[in-house]
């Protein structure tokens, strides 16, 4: 399996400055509870974009009673509107005690981190692979009923389903990354080259899989009437996909 390194793009200098700066007040808050803390997410993939998505913070702490919840609420950055950071704290029991119920999560969380600083806690956590393929089938039906709806509902407002694709890019890349996963494969780092073995795998038309990632990364945005004949298009390649899921045997 590939090593978190190369599952992910290394984050812009300025962005490391401005999360290490940040986690200064809450390492200093969280004292001797603290273990460590990561940058996650989208932050480590190409064509990540500050402007449009936040940076994620995985902060890991022995406790997290009342009190240590209190200084850290005392001591948390105010947040900036050239970088903004989306923290979460769990204890390591915390973690150890969720990875059947978020598998996918911490899958893509242990495979793609970045260590900012105490120990590289995440790296040694052990995901059990039992409910991967009903966590994503899950995940995705429920993206789909989700834009299946918007579409319905708002067909003319062409603004509404331009967002509605954008937003699910991220999540939905996540989603992909599991799938060849599952398939025994490592995923590629470039959110692109998931989408496009996804389609691969399971002979499906790429450009149709790639319609949101482009919406949100690449700048070709549809424009006018072409706006809900992409969506639909999307929508109904999904609708394949999720058909494929189904039938998939895992180990």
């Amino acid at each position: 399996m590939s090593t978190s390194s190369e599952l992910r793009i290394e984050p812009a200098a300025e962005i490391l400055d401005a999360a290490r700066q940040w986690l200064q007040p809450v390492r200093l808050a969280l004292g001797g509870e603290f273990l460590g803390a990561y940058l996650t997410g989208s932050v480590l993939t190409q064509g990540f974009d500050p402007k449009k998505s936040g940076v994620n913070l995985l902060v890991i702490s022995r406790s997290l009673d009342t009190t240590v919840l209190e200084r850290l609420a005392a001591a948390l950055p105010e947040p900036k509107k050239a970088t903004r950071f989306e923290p979460l704290f769990m204890t390591q029991g915390q973690i150890e005690k969720s990875l059947d119920s978020f598998p996918i999560e911490w899958l893509d969380i242990r495979e793609r981190h970045l260590l900012l600083e105490g120990e590289d806690v995440v790296a040694s956590i052990d995901v059990p692979r039992t409910y991967l393929r009903l966590q994503c089938e899950h995940e995705l039906r429920g993206k789909h009923i989700q834009l299946r709806q918007t579409l319905l509902l708002q067909s003319r407002q062409s603004l509404v389903l331009l967002r509605t694709l954008g937003g699910v890019a991220s999540s939905l890349a996540t989603l992909f990354r599991t799938l060849l996963r599952l398939q025994g494969e490592s995923p590629p780092a470039e959110s692109a080259r998931v989408i496009e073995r996804v389609a691969d795998v399971f002979r499906l038309d790429a450009g149709a899989l790639l319609i949101p990632h482009m919406i949100r990364y690449g700048g070709r945005s549809p424009k006018g009437d072409e706006v809900a004949l992409q969506y639909r298009r999307f929508l109904a390649e999904l609708d394949r996909l999720i058909a494929a899921i189904d039938e998939l045997k895992t180990p």
